[in-house]
């Protein structure tokens, strides 16, 4: 009998999240995860909602009319509110035509690849970076291309990303506030790319464009600001999710913001392409009720205040233990060095007493431990000890 055949594409999907699928599916089967377990893996949130949140999608779920949930791509209130944050916050004028709202940072990363790259054409992403670069690129039918950051403070290596350009070049991708280590990239380093990619473009004959991932855009701590990409080079495409200000990443909000820099000839083709690109996708724009509630989620964020206070708790706790780890500048984690090689095998201690970390080796650091502060007050104090003995353990 035949044997069914799968996309090769899927199964090269899946070779590039096989390492986290593999780590989430052995937590997800496994027993120790239980109500007590001090659960820093995924930045799924540990305290409940935010007020705000809850009240706006329970009141624009209401219908009004008996088409409240037809069909319908965009909603204007929502366009025009990101266009207005974006002019200003950043000094320049977004058009709403150039705002699509998506299904979270996934729907407009996705929306992105698909609407610019042709079958095989290459995509720089960082490295380490978000688990999921290399399978949405593969997705969108594109040839993932990591090149790293700088080992010695995460910053980009321009000449790196110089070097790994070829004529298949299609998509650099930059994420600042960086998953994972934290870095806000600075101005020079984004003017410097800019100043590359504007001269590889002219070499190779077409658009090189940037895609700029920023869902920690709002989570920057003290004196630091973000910085965008978009702001240095006008053929940015600008990813964003409310999955992280709200702390709700379940419920898929983001949108896709084409540069206000860009040509306006350039910008017109590809309001028809991602709008396209996320038809063929599964008809994958928000849903209504998210969409209308929008303007009142854009206003929201989780405390930012209390959010550093947390990390400045674990970082003090984690060094007066004997982890090494810097500072991060913006999102929410941690990425202190395993006191062993063997990343795994010391988050597997870690959890043995009821403390989850994600191990470096699955989010592209080997040798360290990622740290999600959205777990809550409770779990930093009570992890702190467990963290302290762990690291005794392994030096006796």
């Amino acid at each position: 009998m035949p044997i069914a055949a799968v996309s090769s594409r899927m199964l090269a999907v899946t070779e590039e999240m096989r390492a986290v699928m593999d780590f989430a599916q052995r937590v997800l089967e496994g027993d120790g995860l239980g109500p007590d377990a001090c659960d820093f893996m995924f930045g799924n949130p540990q305290e409940p909602p935010l007020r705000g949140l809850v009240d706006a999608l329970v009141r624009h779920a209401e219908p009004q009319d008996v088409h409240w949930f037809g069909y319908q791509k965009y909603d204007a209130l929502a366009r025009e509110t990101v266009a207005r944050k974006l002019s200003e916050t950043r000094g320049r004028s977004y058009e709403p035509a150039d705002i699509a709202i998506t299904a979270g940072g996934f729907g407009a990363i996705a929306a992105a690849l698909l609407a610019v790259l042709e079958v095989g054409d290459e995509v720089i992403y960082p490295r380490p970076g978000w688990f999921a670069y290399g399978a949405q690129i593969r997705g969108a039918a594109g040839t993932p291309v990591a090149v790293d950051l700088s080992p010695v403070n995460f910053d980009l290596d321009i000449e790196k990303i110089a070097a790994s350009i070829t004529p298949r070049t299609r998509v650099v991708v930059v994420n600042t506030p960086h998953n994972t280590t934290g870095r806000i990239f600075p101005r020079a380093q984004l003017d410097a790319l800019a100043d590359m990619l504007a001269a590889a473009s002219e070499r190779h004959g077409k658009v090189i464009y940037l895609l700029a991932d920023e869902p920690y855009a709002r989570l920057v701590f003290g004196a630091n600001a973000h910085i965008s990409p978009a702001e240095s080079y006008p053929h940015t495409l600008i990813a964003y999710s409310y999955g992280k200000t709200l702390l709700a990443p379940g419920e898929r909000l983001g949108w896709l913001a084409l540069g206000a820099d860009m040509p306006e000839a350039d910008r017109m083709r590809l309001r028809e392409a991602v709008d396209i690109a996320q038809v063929s996708h599964g008809w994958a724009f928000a849903g209504r009720t998210l969409q209308r509630a929008l303007p009142d989620l854009e206003k929201l964020c989780i405390d930012v205040t209390a959010l550093e206070r947390r990390r400045d708790r674990m970082v003090e706790g984690l060094r007066a233990a004997g982890y090494d780890l810097p500072v991060p500048e913006g999102t929410f984690y941690l990425i202190p060095r395993s006191p062993i090689p063997d990343d795994m095998a010391f988050a597997a201690r870690l959890a043995a007493d009821g403390v989850w970390v994600l191990p470096g080796s699955v989010a592209q650091l080997p040798g360290r431990l990622r740290i999600s502060l959205t777990a809550n007050d409770v779990m930093v104090e009570r992890s702190l000890p467990v963290f302290a003995h762990a690291i005794r353990q392994v030096a006796a």
